[in-house]
């Protein structure tokens, strides 16, 4: 019997963004936070941890005035 397309794991596929963190990362980020001391605080009944992957927007390339007239003074041909 073959394995769904969708249930196949990739290389690329382990390092892939999650929004489900284990007890451990949890752990983690709220001790980063300060909102979990791991002496005094229990690592059962952990609040909700938001994990947002921030995906900064691509910016356009705008060619200035200097770089389009200099494209347009030398057209490469060779003959002077």
């Amino acid at each position: 019997m073959s394995l769904h397309r969708s249930l196949k794991t990739k290389p690329a596929g382990l390092n892939q963004h999650r929004n489900v963190l284990r007890r451990s990362e949890r752990i983690e980020k709220l001790a980063e936070l300060g909102n979990f001391d791991g002496e005094s605080d229990s690592p059962f009944g952990l609040v909700k941890v938001g994990n947002r992957k921030m995906v900064a927007k691509k910016k356009t390339k705008a060619k200035s005035d200097d770089d389009a007239a200099s494209s347009d003074g030398d057209s490469g041909s060779g003959d002077s």
